[in-house]
């Protein structure tokens, strides 16, 4: 009969041959999600507001309490009547998330836990650029361990530390089933399969990993981590590579083999330079890093540096009022524009969001890029969106990517185990779909 109470909000009326595992998933789901958004909520509150019985909302939450989801608080009376119970909060604290990133000049790591609380963050300078997909892996993997040490001695001593997954973030066309780079045009990389390579070099078959595009991973950061963030966005990085993520309706739009967002390789200027990936006149090589820093501050182009510094000394000669980087930011916010339109016209977004050094120099380019779009966009004013600087910087990506494995335990606590029992990854899965 429990389990009969827990199906009530889904699938009422359903026969006894029903799924219990199917019905019971998203109930565990909508009971932590209520949790999650109360802060600290009682059993009566939960099934107030869930449409479950307090005898359902009890079974439930008997299982997140034992596969260390949620835990108990202080007692809390509901009513003027009865015994006092315990409140129920997010926990997780020994359940973590991994995510990671390969970039063209470095490397990046961060690790969380089921409340989004940060347990290591660290970033290695790397170019990938010229490395062999080998080199860049056994580096990657070498972070990954360290940062896969910190997490379990951070949930050192709590019962069912679990490492719920890796989600990976590359510059490049990623077959995200196949967890395997079909194409990264600034690294040279073809048909490589990372997740399949690290997972070895990690010897963690019992871990789910997932591989994705960064722009899509950054996209998920705005739209996880972003209060009153849009539900139908474009996020922009702005880095060597200039991709998109596309948000519609709150989900991810990957297009139908998952190749969406390539907004860096639209031609825009027949008689431009040859763009990495060996076409000419992309949208790249006129608002990429190489394109702005040999427009606005030619001496900053070195190879060898930080994107990061690089667009903090490019903010620097604006914020002096040099001549050359306020012309040569106003050029790419041109450009930035038109390339902005092509988005708007097909996509009609609510907003987009610059990443990467685009975000850093946001106030140099925006006013351009408006003026820009305003006059392209077809619709006019009504479909002219807010263009925006993202928070999070040169760390989007990497936080996506954890963000994805903590949406995934959120919407399918089944896939934490009840505490001392074993996992089986062939039913596992991360990403978003």
């Amino acid at each position: 009969m429990p389990e009969r109470g827990a199906g009530e909000a889904v699938g009422r009326g359903g026969s006894p041959g029903v799924d219990q595992t199917a019905v019971r998933r998203p109930n565990l789901a909508r009971v932590l999600d209520e949790i999650r958004r109360a802060g600290v909520a009682s059993r009566a509150e939960i099934a107030a507001r869930s449409g479950l019985t307090k005898a359902t909302v009890s079974n439930l939450a008997a299982d997140l309490l034992d596969r260390g989801l949620i835990r108990e608080s202080g007692l809390r009376r509901d009513g003027a009547v009865g015994r006092p119970g315990r409140s129920l909060e997010l926990d997780g604290a020994a359940i973590t998330a991994l995510g990671l990133e390969i970039n063209s000049k470095y490397l990046a790591a961060r690790g969380t836990d089921l409340a989004g609380r940060v347990v290591v963050q660290r970033r290695l300078g790397f170019d990938a650029t010229h490395a062999s997909p080998e080199s860049t892996i056994d580096r990657l993997a070498a972070l990954a361990r360290d940062a896969i040490a910190e997490l379990s001695n951070a949930a050192s001593g709590r019962a069912g530390a679990f490492l719920a997954g890796i989600a990976v973030a590359v510059p490049g066309l990623v077959d995200v089933p196949a967890g395997k780079v079909r194409y990264a045009p600034n690294l040279e990389w073809r048909a490589i399969p990372i997740a399949e390579a690290l997972r070895y070099r990690l010897d963690r078959t019992d871990v789910p990993i997932v591989v994705d595009n960064e722009a899509n991973l950054s996209a998920l950061a705005e739209l996880h981590g972003t209060p009153d963030a849009a539900t139908d966005l474009v996020y922009l990085t702005g880095e060597v590579g200039i991709g998109a993520g596309l948000i519609t309706d709150g989900r991810l739009l990957r297009g139908s083999g998952g190749f969406s967002g390539e907004i860096g390789h639209i031609p825009v200027d027949p008689e431009g330079q040859t763009c990495g990936c060996g076409r000419r006149g992309c949208l790249e090589t006129k608002i990429g890093l190489r394109a702005v820093l040999q427009a606005a501050a030619p001496d900053l182009a070195d190879d060898e540096c930080d994107p990061q510094e690089q667009a903090h000394a490019l903010l620097q000669r604006a914020e002096s009022g040099g001549p050359q980087a306020l012309a040569g930011l106003d050029e790419v916010g041109r450009w930035l524009g038109i390339g902005i339109s092509v988005l708007v016209n097909l996509l009609n977004p609510a907003a987009v969001v610059l990443g990467g050094y685009l975000g850093t120099v946001a106030p140099y380019l925006v006013p351009t890029a408006m003026r820009e779009l305003r006059a392209r966009a077809v619709a006019g004013d009504a479909a002219t969106c807010r263009i925006t600087a993202s928070t999070f910087g040169f760390t989007a990506a990497v936080r996506g990517a954890t963000s994805i494995v903590i949406e995934e335990v959120l919407q399918n606590p089944l896939r934490i185990p009840v505490s001392g029992a074993p996992t089986d990854l062939a039913t596992q899965h991360i990403g978003p779909q």
